[in-house]
């Protein structure tokens, strides 16, 4: 049995060992570098770039100012895209976009010293490189979207030129532009080919008859389609697996001088003109009746809805929708809404004038009735309701409570204005619907009214008309603050020197005092003042 003796046990301070692996560490660590603070700007240019080609390659990206415009720019703007244009002169040539995009990169300064020959023997000891950063690089613009196609049209073509003259201005040969008559010759023979065809035998027997006719010469497209600006918005390829388009429809159509069928594609979604006949307030005549592509649906039509119609516009000849639809029920509103055709069965539409956006009885004239003036149509803005871009579900449920409120809505009185009460935050009426009873005093005054129709206050004089146009406002505004206003305050609001209405044409941003608000946005003002009054009032009362 061996004895086994034990030496001095030797112990090591935790501290000299933390310290000693710090030493070893910083000793094998890359020495620290400065790194300077000047910024560079790179382009990632989707070519080959020789020293002496720069300018060519600055000038095919738009040029010295484009590239700082694209840089300078801050934020996801239009002005931060580039444009490789690798066809300059062309304008169907369609160029490559490219994006600035933000990097944290850093520029080298790479400098290689070679060692030179001493009586021609080479050299076997390598050359030394030096690494020196000299700046950093916050901006990179690259080329990553999808190139687009090229087309490039007939030289010959008349929509060339016509583009040519209007790079360099030529208003002469712009004006003496004229269509050229269409030809169905789409595809012609390129004479100066002889190549010889091989008919693939994979391909398609009608494609191979067609090629053989040709004798060796090669079809070529004369489509005189010139291209669009851009051919495709994507930035990455789109597989559609060449799919037909499942709108389109294949028909036969007999050509009138040769007799010859041919056949035609034909978008069975396009529109159909199904609506209302329109007119100006200018035109001398009114429809008689609905056109005939509407008269073409009559058989379609629900004959109990289509008698209610009707009947509708015989009792009352000029309807807006809402006062029309209200006299409804949600589910004629829906058919009504849904076929399309019902309306311009029984009515037709201004463009313009003093009953625009409404529905009038075909046949009726209401320029020439003066009694057409309660049917009037009076509009305007409300001042106090936020102008902001909603948001996408803040469209999508709008749009979900309008389709309800049209179809199903349970307030039958949202057209009409009594004067205590608003529906909703626009200001749409006609003249019948307004029941208060100071306005209906000023429409149904007949002391000041025209004798030929206007195109813009319609059978009321100018004065006439602002007076029922600036009381419904101050009502409404008030209304719209919770505010109902008495009788005397509106009467104060037409004989007030400060709040007189603007009689003759409306002011524009031109003809304005420099700092002058409109009448609408005065009056609002004044409103907003007032009310603040009464409030202050109260709550010290």
């Amino acid at each position: 049995m061996q004895n086994a003796t034990a030496g001095p046990s030797t112990a090591i301070d935790p501290a000299l060992q933390v310290e000693s692996d710090r030493t070893n560490t910083d000793a094998d660590a890359a020495p620290l570098r400065p790194l300077h603070n000047a910024h560079f700007y790179s382009v990632e240019y989707p070519g080959y770039v020789q020293p002496t080609s720069v300018p060519l390659a600055v000038e095919r990206l738009g040029g010295q100012a484009s590239l700082e415009a694209a840089f300078k720019r801050t934020g996801n703007k239009s002005g931060s895209i580039l444009e490789l244009n690798l066809r300059p002169g062309n304008h169907f040539a369609h160029p490559i976009p490219g994006d600035v995009v933000p990097t944290n990169n850093i520029v080298l300064k790479v400098v290689k010293r070679r060692r030179k020959q001493r009586d021609g023997a080479p050299v076997s000891v390598p050359g030394e490189y030096t690494v020196q950063a000299v700046g950093v690089v916050p901006k990179t613009a690259r080329f990553r979207s999808m190139a687009d196609y090229q087309y490039q049209p007939d030289a010959s073509d008349p929509v060339v030129h016509l583009r040519e003259a209007m790079g360099r201005m030529d208003v002469d040969s712009i004006l003496s532009y004229r269509i050229p008559e269409e030809k169905e010759d789409y595809t012609t023979v390129d004479e100066t080919s002889s190549m010889e065809i091989d008919v693939d035998p994979h391909l398609d027997p009608q494609l191979a008859e067609s090629s053989q006719k040709v004798s060796g010469s090669r079809l070529k497209s004369n489509l005189r389609l010139p291209p669009p600006p851009l051919f495709s918005r994507q930035v990455v390829p789109h597989l559609y697996n060449y799919k037909a388009n499942p709108a389109s429809i294949e028909v036969s159509v007999v050509d009138e001088e040769t007799g010859e069928v041919k056949q035609r594609l034909l978008n069975r979604m396009r529109w159909k003109g199904i609506g209302s006949t329109a007119i100006d307030f200018a035109d001398k005549n009114v429809p008689e009746k609905s056109s005939d592509i509407v008269e073409q649906h009559r058989s379609q039509a629900d004959p109990k809805l289509l008698k209610r119609l009707e009947k509708l516009f015989e009792e009352r000849p000029i309807w807006s929708r809402a006062a029309l639809f209200n006299q409804l029920e949600a589910h004629e509103i829906r058919e009504i809404v849904n076929s399309k055709f019902l309306l311009p069965l029984v009515s037709y539409v201004f463009n313009d004038g003093p009953w625009r956006d409404t529905q009038v009885r075909l046949k009726y004239d209401p320029r020439t009735d003066p009694d057409a003036r309660f049917y009037q149509r009076l509009y305007f803005r409300n001042t106090s309701h936020q102008m902001q871009r909603p948001s996408v579900a803040g469209r999508r449920q709008e749009g979900r409570d309008g389709t309800r409120n049209r179809e199903g809505s349970d307030n039958k009185r949202s057209h009409i204005f009594d004067g205590q009460s608003t529906h909703g935050e626009t200001a749409a009426f006609q003249f019948c619907d307004l029941h208060d009873e100071l306005l209906r005093e000023l429409v149904e005054n007949e002391d000041d009214l025209r004798e030929v129709c206007d195109e813009r206050t319609g059978w009321f004089s100018t004065q006439a008309f602002e007076k029922i146009k600036t009381v419904l406002r101050y009502k409404w505004n008030s209304l719209q603050m919770g505010y109902i206003p008495t009788r005397e305050e509106c009467e104060r609001q037409l004989a007030a020197p400060e709040h007189k209405p603007f009689y003759g044409s409306r002011p524009t941003k031109h003809n304005m005092a420099k700092g002058a608000q409109r009448p609408e946005d005065e009056m609002a003002r004044r409103l907003r003042a007032r009310a603040k009054e009464q409030a202050k009032g109260g709550a010290t009362g």
